[in-house]
C-alpha cells in the first residue's frame, strides 16, 4: 500500500522541485502476466501536468514541438472542469463527466464524513477505465507510472503494472520528472506494457511557487526545458528499443496554470458568514481558482441559500461566475455551486492565509490545454492541425478505438480525437 503522508495543502508553501536523487521502487505487478512486444500497436498516454499551450514552442520545448510538427496538433483543446489535476486525469482514462466517474475536483467536502479531503483513493473512481478494460476486454498489459501520490492512490489497482512514485520531494508529494521518466522508461523494458498512462509533475509543481509568474516566469521555464529533455528520454527509448513505429504518443496536459498578485485574493468565509442563513451553515472547498460551496442547512433551505451565495459572491472582486454544479456534470460530490475567478485571482478560504501560492489553476482561463498526438505507427495523423474542439474526455475513446475496447457500460461522453475517427 502507498504511503498516506502530508497532504499538499493550498495552506502551506509548495516546496521547489529542483534537481533531486532519482530513486527508483520496482514495478508491481498484479495477476495479469507481461504480454510480449509483438502487438500491432502501442498506446502511451504522457501528462504534462499544468502545462500551457503557449509554452510549446521551438525555444522551449524542441522535443515536444517536433512530435507536433510531424504528429497532430488539438489547437482548440481545453480541459474540462473544475480544471484541476484529479478531475481530468479522472476524464482522459474514463472518458465520462464527473457525476459519472466520481472526481469532480481534487478537494471536496465530504459530506458523510464531515471532513474536507482529496479524492485519492482507490473507490473514489466509480467508473471502469482504460487500464482496466484493456486488461479485462483484450488481456493486455497496462501501466500507470504517475508522478504524484494522490494521483498513484486514485489510479492504484488499475493498471496491471503500476509505480510508487519515489523519492516523494516533501510538501509537494510527487516524485521529480527525472526518476518519473526512469521508471516509465523500466516498466517498457521490463513489462512490454501495451498502454502506459504517466504523469510529469514538474512543470506544475514549480509554477504553483515561481513568484515570477506574472513576469520572467524563471523557475517555470527551467522546469518545463527540462521536462522536454525528459520527453526527449522517452521518444529516443521507443526508437531505440524498435517501438517507435508501433507507438501512439498522446501528451497532453491536465490544465493551464495562472499566476496572481499577493493581494489579489478572494476569500468568501467571513461574508457568507454575515449572512443570518448562511451562517455556519456552508463549507468552502478552495480548489484555486475555482471555489466548491456546499449548503448544510436545512434541505428546504437549499434553494435560498445557493441565491444567496451566488448573490453575494457576485458582487466581490475577483469572482468571474458562479453556477450550480449540475451545469458542468460535477455531481453530488461536488456540491451545491461552483464558482470561477477572473485571470490574476485566486481563491483562499478559511482565511486570507490559507491560499498563499501563486500560481493556480481551476478558473476559465487554465482551460485551454496543449494536446498533441505523435509517434511511428500508420494511424497517427501526419503534418495536421485540427481545429474542431476537444476536451481531455476525448482521450479515452481515442484509445479505446485504438485498442479495440469496448465502451463502458452507459457509453462515452467523450468522442473520438479529430483523424482517428475513420
Amino acid at each position: 500500500m502507498t504511503s498516506h503522508n502530508a497532504r499538499i495543502t493550498r495552506r502551506t508553501l509548495l516546496a521547489g522541485t529542483g534537481a533531486a536523487a532519482a530513486g527508483l521502487v520496482a514495478t508491481r505487478a498484479n495477476a495479469a502476466p507481461p504480454s510480449e512486444p509483438n502487438g500491432e500497436i502501442d498506446v502511451h498516454v504522457v501528462v504534462v501536468d499544468g502545462l500551457r499551450v503557449d509554452e510549446v514552442n521551438g525555444a522551449l520545448m524542441p522535443v515536444l514541438s517536433t512530435l507536433a510538427r510531424e504528429g497532430s496538433r488539438y489547437v482548440t483543446a481545453n480541459a474540462i472542469q473544475v480544471a484541476e489535476t484529479l478531475p481530468n486525469h479522472a476524464a482522459m482514462m474514463t472518458g465520462v463527466l464527473p457525476h459519472r466517474n466520481g472526481v469532480p475536483a481534487n478537494k471536496i467536502f465530504d459530506r458523510d464524513e464531515g471532513r474536507f479531503r482529496y479524492l485519492e483513493r482507490p473507490e473514489d473512481l466509480t467508473t471502469p477505465t482504460m487500464l482496466d478494460l484493456a486488461q479485462t476486454q483484450r488481456g493486455l498489459t497496462t501501466a500507470s507510472v504517475l508522478s504524484k501520490e494522490y494521483l498513484h492512490g486514485l489510479f492504484q489497482g488499475r493498471a496491471s503494472v503500476h509505480w510508487n512514485p519515489s523519492p516523494l520531494i516533501p510538501l509537494t508529494d510527487h516524485a521529480p520528472d527525472q526518476s518519473t521518466m526512469d521508471a516509465l522508461l523500466r516498466t517498457l523494458a521490463e513489462h512490454h506494457p501495451r498502454l502506459t498512462f504517466s504523469n510529469l509533475g514538474d512543470v506544475d509543481r514549480v509554477g504553483h511557487i515561481d513568484v515570477t509568474g506574472t513576469g520572467f516566469r524563471y523557475a517555470r521555464t527551467a522546469a518545463v526545458r527540462n521536462t522536454d529533455s525528459q520527453l526527449d528520454r522517452f521518444v529516443s527509448y521507443l526508437r531505440d528499443s524498435g517501438r517507435w513505429d508501433r507507438s501512439v504518443i498522446i501528451v497532453a496536459a491536465d490544465h493551464s496554470m495562472d499566476w496572481s498578485a499577493p493581494l489579489s485574493l478572494i476569500s468568501l468565509q467571513v461574508p457568507f458568514a454575515l449572512d443570518p442563513l448562511l451562517r455556519d451553515n456552508v463549507m468552502i472547498a478552495d480548489n484555486g481558482g475555482a471555489s466548491l460551496w456546499y449548503w448544510t442547512g436545512a434541505a428546504e433551505q437549499r434553494e435560498e441559500a445557493v441565491r444567496r451565495m451566488r448573490r453575494i459572491a457576485e458582487g466581490h472582486a475577483g469572482v468571474a461566475s458562479t453556477h450550480e454544479t449540475s451545469q458542468f456534470g460535477l455531481g453530488e460530490r461536488a456540491g451545491d455551486v461552483v464558482a470561477f475567478c477572473h485571470p490574476g485571482w485566486r481563491f483562499t478560504d478559511p482565511t486570507v492565509l490559507s491560499n498563499p501560492i501563486p500560481g493556480n489553476h481551476g478558473h476559465d482561463v487554465t482551460l485551454p490545454i496543449p494536446l498533441i498526438v505523435s509517434g511511428g505507427h500508420p494511424s497517427v495523423p501526419r503534418g495536421q492541425t485540427f481545429t474542431p474542439a476537444v476536451t481531455t474526455m476525448d482521450v479515452a475513446p481515442t484509445i479505446a478505438a485504438l485498442l479495440s475496447i469496448s465502451a463502458p457500460p452507459g457509453g462515452f461522453d467523450g468522442t473520438v480525437l479529430p483523424g482517428f475517427s475513420g
